[in-house]
């Protein structure tokens, strides 16, 4: 930020930048705008943002003194075109919208596939459907009360995360988000090459190309397939935010449809759904309740990722009632979707003879050519949504708020492509155990510490009030300078959170032989342990060494919604 002869803001009624006022001068420039810089809310937008004043929207920026040449601005390493506060003009989000992005996001393959999980691990149905849907009502708080902050300034997550974690430190959360998104976008791409893999004809599957090779753990003619798919989303993704808005609304009712027809199809061919309900339990009582738990944290875990950056989506939203009513979906539409994995899943043993819970290899058990095409359009069409939606545009964010300068979403979304691959999904998905409790509980524990942290800071530290232009200010004595940029109660309360579930993580792939078994239950609750203790932990040391943000204190310098 330039600094010469204008050190103080004045914008009545809000207060002033605490650091510039320590330095006023005698003369006192008022904050002017270029009349080619001022946009006017549209009558919807300035419903859904009321205020008095007619703001600049947040693309307008830099700022002019009146009386100097000089420009405040976002400092440029701390931000770009998609790292900026939306302006009104971009909240174009409804509630129908997220909830149809909700649609998108669980109608997909990974959520059937952790469906038939519950059940292959002995679940009566109707456990496995109140495992996920208590799970997701759980998780539904965090979103919520997340997707505030995105909705109210409209900043995305790694932007939120300067708050808690320092305008440097952030890196820290954003990059571990990432990670586990690279992961998802492989594991989603992978299932989406086997759906092409099966269009494929015999002659060309009963090659040598389909022999599994040792050491890349699958067969070239799969990999090739997988690259295929990996490829094809790439063109959703070049077209930005809007494109995936666009994907996800037009997708939902189809993906809907499609799903009604496979449940339909189930029901005509099986005889209705009594096989379904005839389904009990495998376990005893303490035996359910030890796989209860883990699987409990494992739904949570499928869509933790989301829950700590849905600032991504709700700062595009019109107001605070349309991210509410628009995340209200999730339980709703996972318990359905979960209902409707379980009952065509058990419907196989009937038609086929054969319990067949993969629905990529029950798709090429269904019909002629013309019913697999459809099938394997409806299926690709579920990836696609879900792995964009989820699993890129975190991971981009985070690249761009890594550096700027260099990375666009563009860029991080091919980057985020390429790590994709190097987590070889194919072996993340060899069975229902590791998929379930190596996988979505392992990674639990990097993201209930972020969570919780997050929360703890936008709520009960700063109080929901954040100071914009600190946000993207590397000045010595922004509110969130902490030391150097980092904010060392955050990051310490993010590793004590995560310690604890490392014995555990190591006996289950195998690292370590044996662990005390307290260790294992706090691995299989690692989301639960690890979100309130890092939370509890990081209100204490910042209590400690007094509470950060004061600076902070004020309105937001954009509209908001409320």
């Amino acid at each position: 930020m330039v600094v010469s002869k204008c050190l103080t803001l004045h914008v009545p009624p809000h207060p002033t930048t605490p650091f510039l006022t320590q330095f006023s001068l005698s003369k006192t420039p008022r904050l002017s705008y270029s009349s080619t810089h001022l946009s006017l809310p549209s009558p919807k937008l300035k419903k859904a943002f009321p205020t008095p004043y007619n703001y600049p929207s947040p693309k307008h920026f830099p700022m002019k003194c009146s009386n100097s040449s000089n420009e405040f601005e976002f400092d440029p390493t701390l931000t770009n075109e998609d790292l900026k506060p939306t302006a009104p003009s971009q909240r174009t989000f409804s509630g129908f919208e997220i909830a149809s992005l909700w649609v998108g996001l669980v109608v997909g393959v990974p959520s059937y596939y952790l469906a038939g999980s519950l059940v292959d691990l002995g679940m009566a149905w109707w456990q496995g459907i109140a495992t996920v849907v208590a799970a997701n009502m759980i998780l539904l708080v965090p979103l919520v009360l997340t997707g505030h902050a995105g909705t109210l300034y409209g900043i995305s997550f790694p932007v939120l995360a300067r708050s808690s974690f320092g305008i440097h430190g952030a890196h820290v959360p954003t990059l571990l988000r990432a990670l586990v998104g690279c992961g998802w976008y492989g594991i989603e791409s992978w299932i989406g090459g086997e759906a092409i893999f099966l269009l494929l004809p015999n002659s060309v599957k009963e090659t040598s190309l389909s022999k599994s090779l040792p050491w890349l753990g699958t067969s070239p003619l799969e990999f090739a397939c997988f690259l295929v798919f990996w490829v094809a989303q790439l063109a959703f993704v070049w077209r930005g935010i809007d494109g995936i808005r666009k994907l996800e609304k037009y997708s939902a009712p189809i993906l809907v449809a499609l799903t009604s027809c496979l449940l339909i199809w189930s029901c005509v061919k099986a005889g209705g759904i009594g096989h379904m309900l005839s389904l009990s339990s495998r376990l005893s009582t303490s035996q359910f309740w030890s796989v209860f738990f883990p699987s409990l944290t494992a739904n949570i875990s499928f869509w933790a990722t989301v829950a700590i950056n849905i600032p991504d989506f709700t700062r595009y939203a019109q107001s605070q009632k349309d991210q509410i009513i628009g995340q209200i979906g999730l339980p709703i539409f996972m318990g359905a979707f979960t209902f409707v994995g379980l009952a065509v899943t058990s419907s196989t043993k009937v038609i086929f003879g054969q319990v067949i819970s993969d629905p990529i290899q029950l798709l090429g058990q269904i019909g002629g050519l013309t019913t697999r095409i459809i099938a394997i359009f409806g299926i690709s069409l579920a990836i696609i949504t879900t792995n964009i939606a989820a699993n890129v545009v975190a991971p981009a964010n985070a690249l761009v708020n890594l550096s700027p300068k260099w990375f666009t979403f563009r860029r991080g979304a091919l980057l985020t492509a390429l790590l994709g691959i190097a987590f070889q999904p194919w072996r993340l998905l060899q069975s229902s155990e590791s998929f379930v409790y190596t996988w979505l509980v392992g990674y639990s524990a990097l993201l209930g510490p972020i969570a919780g942290i997050i929360l703890a800071d936008y709520y009960i530290i700063q109080k929901t009030n954040l100071n914009i232009s600190d946000l993207y200010s590397r000045s010595p004595y922004g509110a969130y300078r902490y030391s150097g940029g980092f904010n060392i109660a955050a990051i310490l309360a993010l590793v004590m959170g995560v310690l604890p579930v490392v014995p555990g993580f190591l006996q289950k792939v195998g690292f370590a032989t044996s662990v005390p078994h307290t260790f294992i239950v706090i691995y299989n609750n690692a989301w639960f342990i690890s979100f309130f203790s890092a939370g509890f932990l990081y209100l204490v040391l910042s209590n400690l060494r007094g509470k950060p943000g004061k600076s902070a204190a004020g309105e937001p310098l954009l509209p908001t919604a409320k």
